[in-house]
């Protein structure tokens, strides 16, 4: 069943009650935290950490940063990779690259964590917000590409929105949850509408599309290891670049964009100081050790609560879409429409018992500094802002 259709056994009995037990039953069988996703440690954290503080590299400098940055390029298959403070300046400096300038907009879907409309509104530039389809609770590129039909015209310069007069110079698809966003047709998108495309893949390190990394479809993507991602650095994040040439901009640019020298301190362009330390490195790297054991783990976690709800009507499971494999960073829970006023009682009911469950993201448009941007219809990103819910996500520690 399509989360976007209605399950006609909900008409009949749903029930909070079977709804609660069936998620408590889930976490005690595969001996889950009850928190929403916290880390596991579970290999050489502990031994890489107290090299670093062995050595005395525990800053923006050390043989870890060097070491993150090749296991991600290995893992992602992305040419090359830098390590930064977290995901948000990712996105920022991402969006530099791109050559996103002040007055411009920036297509985003409203359905995401605020960090994707921050990091837009940083360059100086708008969120321009679009809506997302059921199959992927991501970027719906066929309704994307109707929209910009009616208010964009494109020439060699580029994407102008003629409501706005503004430039529209990118997009940034965010694979929600952990699950790919349809990439061909938005790939096929961007070419037509001359975009840039930047993929916000915070959540979703380990995600495929058709066999291929999220985050390698665009020009630059970026990952997030906060400390409640699969994998953590505690706070960090990376870029993943097909250039070499981009990758060491941005790596000059995100370490004060100071020239190596012996002990001269010459900066020869704006920089920021956005280098992971050390430290945060060495955590990740033993963290991306076990991302295989962690995923295979997330995943059976995942097939369980599909099928101790198969028969639990008035809400699903979201699955992994068509063409992509998912990391299921969290997993979620959609509701029937008609039984969409019962969230906040299951919100309520699970949180009173221990179980943490959360709602999605108050929609972007919906917050008071962006509530004046411009939109298309958002009809599917409002009816599953209301009918989401998360549910306990961390890896079963069941063979830990």
């Amino acid at each position: 069943m399509n989360i976007g259709q209605t399950n006609t056994l909900s008409k009949v009995s749903f029930s909070i009650e079977q709804t609660v037990a069936t998620i408590r039953g889930v976490l005690e069988q595969l001996d889950v935290p009850r928190t929403l996703h916290q880390p596991l440690f579970l290999g050489n954290e502990w031994n890489y950490l107290k090299d670093c503080l062995d050595t005395g590299w525990v800053s923006s400098a050390g043989s870890y940063v060097d070491r993150i940055e090749q296991m991600l390029a290995e893992y992602t298959g992305a040419k090359r990779t830098v390590a930064v403070v977290n995901g948000t300046a990712a996105l920022f400096i991402a969006l530099k690259l791109a050559g996103v300038e002040p007055g411009d907009e920036v297509l985003i879907p409203t359905l995401t964590f605020v960090a994707t409309a921050n990091a837009v509104a940083y360059c100086g530039a708008t969120p321009h917000f679009v809506d997302s389809e059921f199959a992927t609770l991501g970027i719906d590129p066929t309704k994307l590409d109707h929209y910009l039909g009616d208010i964009a015209d494109v020439d060699s310069n580029g994407a102008h929105n003629r409501l706005t007069g503004a430039r529209i110079k990118a997009v940034i698809p965010m694979h929600t949850f952990g699950h790919p966003v349809d990439l061909d047709p938005l790939v096929e998108l961007c070419k037509r509408w001359n975009l840039e495309m930047i993929e916000d893949a915070a959540e979703s390190l380990g995600s495929f599309y058709k066999k291929q990394h999220t985050g390698t479809f665009g020009r630059i993507g970026i990952l997030s290891f906060n400390g409640n991602k699969i994998v953590t650095t505690g706070g960090g994040g990376a870029l993943l670049f097909n250039s070499d040439e981009e990758a060491k901009l941005a790596k000059h640019i995100t370490t004060t964009a100071r020239r190596p020298h012996k002990w001269e301190y010459y900066h020869d362009m704006l920089g920021y100081n956005f280098r992971m330390p050390n430290l945060n490195a060495a955590l990740g790297c033993a963290q991306l050790e076990n991302l295989p054991s962690f995923l295979e783990r997330k995943r059976k976690l995942t097939l369980r609560y599909v099928e101790a709800f198969r028969n639990v009507p008035g809400v699903k499971v979201v699955e992994e879409p068509p063409l992509a494999h998912s990391n299921y960073w969290l997993n979620a829970l959609v509701l029937d429409e008609e039984d969409a006023s019962q969230r906040d009682a299951l919100l309520e009911s699970t949180n009173a018992i221990g179980i943490m469950t959360r709602p999605a993201w108050t929609l972007m448009h919906h917050l008071p500094m962006y509530k004046n941007c411009p939109r298309m219809d958002l009809s599917v990103a409002e009816s599953l802002e209301k009918r989401i819910v998360n549910l306990p996500s961390s890896v079963p520690r069941i063979g830990s």
